[in-house]
């Protein structure tokens, strides 16, 4: 059976855009948490915190880690705060690797500042938020077997580097 892939790390250092690129590398299916749960309540992300509040959100997240820890031979790409809840950690380790994607707050920032779709970042001061949610969140991250810093390599380096990775500890 297929590990999973997981990707974890910060809003805006690629987990989506990479992972996109992963699968198709490999040949495994791509799953972003974000966007299923957009399809499944028809809500977007920042639709789904304005109107119904975050913990809805988390609400809708744990069931799409529930359903994908099922599977394999995906790569999943998830939202920067899943890994903050240890039931999503212990349904997703059971068939899945995590690799952190990382940048440095500026590369975030200069990401996302045009993003509308972030509604953690979405009140007060971008710079501000960016730089809390990285140091509430960078502790949750560390469970990763691997840590691949986005916003110093290209996305091929980025790619090559994980695909090593996996071959390496024998994932492929």
């Amino acid at each position: 059976m297929k590990k999973n892939i997981i990707l974890i790390g910060f809003m805006g250092t690629g987990k989506s855009s990479l992972g996109r690129r992963l699968a198709r590398r490999l040949g495994y299916k791509f799953i972003d948490t974000d966007s299923a749960i957009e399809k499944v309540t028809g809500k977007t992300v920042a639709q789904i915190f304005r109107k119904d509040g975050e913990i809805r959100f988390r609400s809708e997240e744990k069931l799409q880690v529930r359903k994908l820890s099922g599977q394999s031979g995906l790569v999943v790409a998830t939202g920067g705060g899943t890994v903050l809840d240890q039931e999503n950690v212990d349904l997703l380790k059971q068939n899945g690797i995590f690799i952190c994607l990382r940048a440095d707050p500026e590369i975030i920032l200069q990401r996302v500042k045009n993003k509308k779709r972030r509604p953690l970042l979405s009140r007060g001061d971008l710079w501000e938020n960016i730089t809390r949610l990285l140091k509430e969140r960078d502790s949750s991250y560390e469970i990763a077997e691997l840590t691949v810093d986005t916003g110093k390599l290209s996305f091929d380096e980025a790619l090559n580097q994980i695909r090593k990775f996996l071959q390496q500890q024998g994932y492929l």
